[in-house]
């Protein structure tokens, strides 16, 4: 299936108007982890989370206040819930069962904020964190949290919408296509060396994090800037080389269950 993407993802592909955060719960030493490597401090994380708002609020976005759900350990990770295109959102269906509630306390936000809202329905699985917007496609990657039949569902909703979808495949060591990747410009890809080669981003004009700092390719571009965790010094000025204004905050706590800078936020154009 190919047809011709959407202007609007071209231009809206990393500029925003308003992001949805959802405040870090107490519960989050119950959060999910792929490796264990220690449990998260709920008063280090308020207060990286409130970094987090600050940078995105400094990058020219107005930030929508979620409460925090005490139910759902995980919650803090709104991005997994829901894909925001300029003209529609998309309820996902989460991979992890602990999670499919999330998507029901955010969809009445979503359809506040949104005209046009769809669901991905069961038996299908997907998350947001296997979901990347670029300048000229979406793509979406395979992995233990996303099925073909969440993809096939997708790909029926937002190709009726105008927009082109491309199946990847992650890296069975990888948890979320995300977790290695993310969008710099239209046609910019940042990546770990061990996603860029399975493939995925032949066409592309790929930046490699530093080595030994696989962690920072979980970025996020808002408007002018990067917003990027801290702690890697050599990716942050590879980045400053190619001409990219970075703000890096810290992620340690968020890291210990698996989180980086994209999991954090919904990020929308509402013009």
């Amino acid at each position: 299936m190919t047809i011709h993407l959407r202007s609007e993802v071209m231009e809206y592909s990393y500029q925003f108007t308003h992001t949805i955060v959802r405040k870090p719960a107490q519960s989050i030493t119950k959060g999910l982890r792929a490796v264990d490597i220690g449990s998260p401090d709920y008063n280090q994380m308020i207060l990286d989370h409130k970094d987090y708002v600050e940078a995105l609020t400094f990058a020219g976005v107005e930030v929508i206040h979620l409460n925090e759900l005490d139910k759902f350990p995980d919650g803090q990770f709104v991005e997994d819930t829901a894909l925001c295109l300029p003209n529609a959102a998309i309820l996902m269906r989460p991979g992890a069962p602990s999670r499919l509630g999330e998507v029901d306390e955010i969809a009445p936000k979503l359809r506040e904020l949104f005209k046009t809202v769809y669901e991905i329905e069961e038996p299908g699985h997907i998350e947001g964190g296997d979901i990347l917007v670029t300048g000229k496609e979406i793509l979406v990657g395979r992995s233990a949290r996303t099925d073909e039949k969440g993809v096939s569902q997708l790909s029926d909703i937002v190709s009726a919408l105008g927009y082109v979808i491309r199946e990847v495949f992650t890296p069975p060591e990888i948890l979320h296509f995300k977790t290695d990747c993310s969008l710099l410009g239209p046609n910019e890809i940042l990546s770990t060396k061990r996603l860029q080669a399975s493939g995925c981003f032949d066409g592309y004009e790929v930046i490699n994090v530093a080595d030994g700092e696989e962690a920072a390719a979980n970025a996020i571009r808002v408007n002018n800037y990067v917003i990027m965790p801290a702690g890697f010094p050599n990716t942050k000025a590879i980045l400053k080389d190619h001409g990219y204004k970075v703000i890096a905050i810290n992620n340690t706590e968020c890291a210990k269950l698996d989180g980086g800078m994209s999991c954090l936020s919904l990020r929308l154009n509402l013009m």
